[in-house]
């Protein structure tokens, strides 16, 4: 990390508004700095497709910029796309969508960022996985709400206890954050967990706020529980999701949210004062990429399948490191031994073996002890990651 990163991450001069300090600094961007710096990296850790996105999405932003479509969208998103959305989501789910019921987003990220940040507030608490996506609890702690946290474990692949979360309700409780499959661990939360949550928060008028942006990469023909699919209507959830993963569109900044009409409407205004609109070609893209033709994602299961196979051969293989099955994404987060700090056990073999994953304090407080693989990346590029792994590990001491 350069020297001007450190200073904007720890600085405390009071220019900056204090909360900002709730802000860690990324352990994503520590590492893949560090090994930017370094020759014959291989990377474990990166969270994006390792493909380009399918030529007829390609196209259709060509095709729109040609056009001239590169000024401003209605603040909704692009009507085309806000209708194919709403159709592909009522089809998918088996229910009625409106336009009305969806915001276009800067990817999922602004979304995100919407919802948690317009929800927290001091004195009120958010429930959610340990570990989970880094970006949860900076943006509900930067606005003074609290994180309960429920830690899950490799031996029980990762699985959320939904009475765990049931029992954490209080009159404090002001939503759950899902993500399932969930980014670091690749978990696919089973119905019966999600519709237990999901009808239990509404009766009790709690938020079930959903990242699903992995929604597509769901493994050995698993039943994925989308939020839609669980809840009997939509006056507290919030649905998150984009074109990201499943498109390999990470860079094109392309996401939405499904809620209530009413959450909509306020969730609009303040993306008037943040981002405005997304990306207008990007959005002809996401039509493109809805209408089109969908028939590759098979393909890129398979092939996500497949390394995962291997990869949780290869751990297995490896001293010190417990795995598990994921279900989903494209993540394996196994644990090192009770007491070892991960973070230490990244760095050292970024360093001295030259391949970079992610330290499990990126992700939560209970997880310190785990590494976080990615394999959106070629099964010889996991090979060879572990061929260099696994002898290192051998020589490790851990107590």
């Amino acid at each position: 990390m350069s020297r001007l990163e450190f200073d904007f991450y720890e600085s405390e001069d009071p220019v900056w508004n204090p909360a900002l300090l709730t802000i860690p600094v990324p352990g994503i961007r520590k590492m893949v700095n560090l090994a930017a710096t370094m020759d014959d990296v291989i990377h474990l850790s990166i969270g994006q497709p390792d493909s380009p996105a399918p030529p007829h999405v390609i196209q259709a932003t060509v095709d729109a910029v040609q056009a001239g479509q590169t000024g401003y969208t209605m603040d909704a998103g692009l009507p085309e796309l806000l209708d194919a959305l709403a159709d592909y989501n009522g089809e998918r789910y088996g229910r009625k969508i409106t336009p009305e019921n969806i915001l276009v987003t800067t990817g999922a990220t602004e979304a995100i960022y919407l919802a948690l940040t317009a929800m927290s507030a001091p004195g009120r608490e958010f429930i959610m996985a340990d570990p989970s996506f880094l970006l949860y609890a900076p943006l509900i702690r930067m606005n003074g709400g609290e994180v309960h946290y429920i830690p899950t474990r490799a031996e029980n692949n990762h699985q959320l206890d939904p009475q765990e979360v049931i029992d954490a309700f209080d009159n404090n409780t002001h939503a759950v954050v899902l993500n399932s499959p969930s980014n670091p661990t690749g978990t696919v939360y089973p119905r019966e967990t999600v519709e237990t949550i999901v009808q239990e928060a509404a009766y009790r008028g709690i938020f079930v706020i959903s990242d699903e942006v992995y929604d597509h990469l769901i493994y050995d023909d698993r039943d994925y529980a989308g939020v839609l699919s669980c809840c009997s209507d939509l006056d507290h959830v919030i649905i998150i999701s984009s074109f990201s993963k499943t498109f390999s569109m990470a860079g094109m900044r392309i996401g939405w949210m499904i809620a209530s009409q009413g959450v909509i409407r306020k969730l609009r205004r303040y993306h008037m004062f943040t981002t405005t609109v997304a990306n207008t070609p990007c959005q002809w893209a996401g039509v493109a990429a809805l209408k089109g033709d969908r028939s590759f994602i098979a393909d890129i299961i398979k092939t996500y399948k497949k390394r995962r196979n291997r990869l949780v051969q290869l751990v297995e293989q490896t001293p010190y490191l417990e795995g598990y099955m994921p279900e989903g994404a494209f993540y394996l987060f196994p644990s090192l031994p009770e007491g070892v700090n991960g973070n230490n056990v990244a760095l050292r073999m970024l360093r001295e073996t030259g391949v970079c994953t992610i330290a499990g304090d990126t992700f939560g407080e209970s997880c310190r002890n785990a590494l976080r693989f990615s394999y959106a990346t070629s099964i010889e590029n996991i090979e060879e990651a572990f061929e260099r792994i696994i002898p290192w590990m051998e020589k490790q001491e851990f107590s």
